[in-house]
Order: structure tokens, then C-alpha cells, then sequence
């Protein structure tokens, strides 16, 4: 893939574009016409954005990218982290060298985004990034932040609840497991055997997926389990049923069960992004970043998180 030596400017910019839907191969760096703020916008310099599932999802097949409303040619990834550098009319709250994150759906991949602040839709935002949040940081949040918030409001835990998170290493899963600890939940979290470890540090007790799922939870917890979130599919869900857990109190993302409510990122309650953002400024949340590449490494990076084995997050600096 060419790399753009050119710098940024504030009439030219790089960004990942896409010509054709499909996997990594399709991902080219262009250099692009930089976007201006308009009425009620602002314009970031992107320092950092970070992937997620839902990035090579939606823009792998023409049928999928359509669901989401995109079409050709198209950017790619949605969370970002960056300095606002432009202002557009009737804008109040950011000025240019404010700290902000947020999401930038199917563009963030990019020199600039330019974003509404204020209109209240989700992968469309801006937020003020905290100090003590650095860039990496802050680009990881956006999407697994609000799917995290809004799950676990679903379940709503608590100090006497014991809950099953399926997928407990992933992107999503390192803030489910913090935030359900915070809340004074014991968690059981399944995974790989090499991911035993990192679920530990993350305040999680490890489980096998895979066949007898239930039977290993029932070892651990003889007590039952009080709840469930899937973060990769149903068998999460299929075993806490096994284990007498009402629907009401399971949750997915990735699929659907009949009965069980799903959920996804745009449910998440105002405010969950700050919220998110504080806990980890002051210390009492980490992000793990598995892996950072600068952006002329984009295919080996989404070939990375698309393999669904990282533990932790994967980034992009600009």
C-alpha cells in the first residue's frame, strides 16, 4: 500500500477509503479533500482511532454496508480520538485545542472527522477527553464503551449478583468485567485457556468456553449465577438459561435468542461515555491496548482484530 508523505493540511487530508466492500485487501490510504465544519460541527484532528468488530462488519458485503447505511466509496472505523480544530457556527461547549473523542461512523480512519457535538446521535459525537485519559486511550471507548453501558443496563448488577460474561477478553468484554466489578458483581468470564491470565487481571474469574460450559459454571458457582451478558454469540446465553437464569436478566450483541432482550451501543444512557471516561481518568479503570500501528499498516491491523483473538483493543495512530 502507498504511503502519503504529504503532511496534513487544512485542504488536504489522508483517510482509508474503499472502493469495493470486502475484508482487509479492500482498504487503501487516499489523499483526500479535507472535510470544514459547518453550521453546528466541528472538525478533529484525529490522533488516534480505534477498531472494532462492527468496522469490517458492515463494510464487508454490499447487503451489510447498506443496513448501516453506507455506500461507495466509503471510509472506515468509527472511534476516534483527536484535538478539534475547527468550529462551525452555533457551536458552544468546544473550541479549537479542545481534547475530544467520540465516534465518526465508517470515517474515523482519517486525518480529520468532522462531527455534530450536539446532536445526540450516537457514532456523530464528541466528547471532552478528561486529563489523565491519553489519545489511545480515549479511541478505544466509543463503541465497546456505550455496547458495555448499555448491556449491563439491561442486567442491572449488583453486590449480590454473580454473572457470566461470554467473551470476557475482548474488546467489549475488558470494560464489562471492570464495570460489572465496580458494580460489586462476582464475575465468571469465558474464554481461551491463554486468556485465563488476562481475565484475572481484569477481576474475572476464568471459564472454558465450548461444550459443558454450563456443567464448568455450576462448578465454580454452585451457588447459581444471577446473570448473563454474551458478547460473542448464544452459547452464553443458552448455558445461563441452563442454569435457571430468567431472560430477564440475559443480554446479547452479536446475535439473538427468542426471549432475551439484545442490545447494542446506541441504547447506552446519556452521559455513559463520561461516565466510562472518568472512572478511567481517576484510576479506576484500564483499557488494554493490545497492539497500535501506524495508519499505513491498516490491513495488518483490522486482519489482527478481525481474528477475535486479541485481548484488549487494537489502534490506529494518524
Amino acid at each position: 500500500m502507498p504511503k502519503l508523505s504529504d503532511q496534513p493540511s487544512t485542504s488536504r487530508s489522508r483517510a482509508v477509503r474503499l472502493d469495493s466492500f470486502g475484508g482487509p485487501e479492500v482498504l487503501e490510504i487516499r489523499g483526500v479533500p479535507a472535510p470544514q465544519a459547518g453550521p453546528g460541527q466541528v472538525r478533529v484532528r484525529v490522533t488516534a482511532a480505534g477498531l472494532n468488530p462492527m468496522d469490517w462488519f458492515m463494510t464487508a458485503d454490499a447487503d451489510t454496508a447498506v443496513r448501516f447505511g453506507l455506500s461507495l466509496p466509503a471510509g472506515f472505523g468509527t472511534d476516534y480520538a483527536g484535538v478539534v480544530d475547527q468550529v462551525g457556527d452555533g457551536v458552544t461547549g468546544f473550541a479549537p485545542g479542545d481534547r475530544v473523542f467520540g465516534g465518526a461512523l465508517s470515517r474515523a480512519v482519517a486525518d480529520f472527522v468532522v462531527v455534530d457535538p450536539t446532536g445526540g446521535i450516537a457514532a456523530n459525537e464528541a466528547h471532552h477527553t478528561p486529563d489523565g485519559v491519553d489519545d489511545r486511550t480515549a479511541a478505544t471507548l466509543t463503541i465497546a464503551g456505550r455496547t458495555a453501558s448499555a448491556a449491563l443496563a439491561v442486567v442491572e448488577l449488583g453486590p449480590d449478583d454473580t454473572v457470566l460474561i461470554g467473551g470476557a477478553a475482548g474488546g467489549v468484554g475488558v470494560f464489562v468485567v471492570q464495570m460489572a466489578r465496580i458494580a460489586g458483581a462476582r464475575v465468571i468470564g469465558t474464554g481461551s485457556a491463554t486468556s485465563a491470565d488476562f481475565l484475572r487481571a481484569l477481576g474475572a474469574e476464568p471459564v472454558a468456553y465450548g461444550d459443558g460450559l454450563a456443567d464448568r459454571v455450576r462448578a465454580l458457582a454452585p451457588r447459581g449465577i444471577t446473570a448473563a451478558i454474551d458478547l460473542h454469540g448464544t452459547e452464553t446465553a443458552h448455558a445461563a438459561r441452563a442454569l435457571g437464569v430468567p431472560d430477564t436478566r440475559i443480554t446479547t450483541i452479536a446475535a439473538q435468542v427468542d426471549g432475551i432482550t439484545p442490545t447494542n451501543g446506541a441504547n447506552a444512557a446519556p452521559g455513559a461515555l463520561e461516565k466510562l471516561a472518568r472512572l478511567i481518568a481517576t484510576g479506576r479503570l484500564r483499557v488494554p491496548i493490545a497492539a497500535s500501528f501506524p495508519v499505513e499498516q491498516i490491513r495488518v491491523a483490522v486482519e489482527l482484530q478481525a481474528g477475535r483473538h486479541v485481548k484488549g483493543k487494537v489502534v490506529i495512530d494518524l
